[in-house]
């Protein structure tokens, strides 16, 4: 089993979304994420001030799945999720050693 990492932009989410249901990824996690990078930051005013802003807003996912799902995966991320812009996100994969559903007890692929 794999657990697969995606940081894209807030603004790719509903296509990235929408390709994953496509292939069948029937859950995934989403957490409000900033980060640093070759973007950089951006200048926001506020009440007539410049401020400028080190951490760039970004949504994570996080996707568990058998192995064999991986390249589809990260296929349909890349193709949904890339603007060809710099600062379009990472996409990391991790081995998964052991998954528990909590209300059944089931586990490993029968828990994702």
């Amino acid at each position: 089993m794999k657990k697969i990492e995606a940081i894209i932009r807030l603004s790719r989410f509903e296509q990235v979304r929408d390709a994953l249901a496509d292939i069948g990824v029937r859950f995934f996690t989403l957490t409000e994420v900033k980060g640093f990078g070759l973007q950089g930051g951006k200048k926001m005013v506020y009440r007539g001030s410049t401020y400028d802003s080190d951490y760039i807003a970004r949504l994570q996912l996080d996707i568990l799945c058998n192995s064999e799902q991986v390249e589809e995966i990260i296929k349909a991320i890349l193709e949904s999720g890339r603007t060809g812009e710099v600062g379009d996100g990472k996409i990391i994969v991790y081995d998964v050693e052991h998954v528990v559903r909590i209300r059944t007890s089931e586990v490993n692929a029968e828990a994702i």
